[in-house]
């Protein structure tokens, strides 16, 4: 039996062949990550299109650094401290006293 392959994204978010499965999956298109029994994404299969945007990442440092955010269905505190940390880089939230 052969070995088998599967296509992840790098940190510069292009893929690259490895011999063991992805960690995350991703939306190509929303730039969305998260993990692979999510309910949301599951939805999303279930509706159609989205596979085809699909990638995989082998961790959660990589995802980020490929410019993809944590998903806010299965990744609940992680999407709370993204959110959180681009609110304030774009410095809108609660007016400073």
């Amino acid at each position: 039996m052969p070995n088998r392959t599967y296509i992840l994204r790098d940190a510069h978010n292009k893929p690259y062949e490895s011999s063991r499965p992805g960690a995350l999956g991703g939306h190509r298109k929303t730039k969305i990550y998260g993990r692979l029994d999510c309910r949301g994404a599951a939805q999303a299969i279930a509706r159609g299109g989205y596979v085809a945007s699909r990638v995989f990442f082998a961790d959660e440092p990589t995802a980020t650094a490929a410019g993809y955010r944590p998903c806010a269905v299965c990744m609940p505190e992680g999407y709370a401290a993204w959110k959180a940390a681009s609110t304030r880089r774009s410095g809108r939230g609660a007016p400073s006293e």
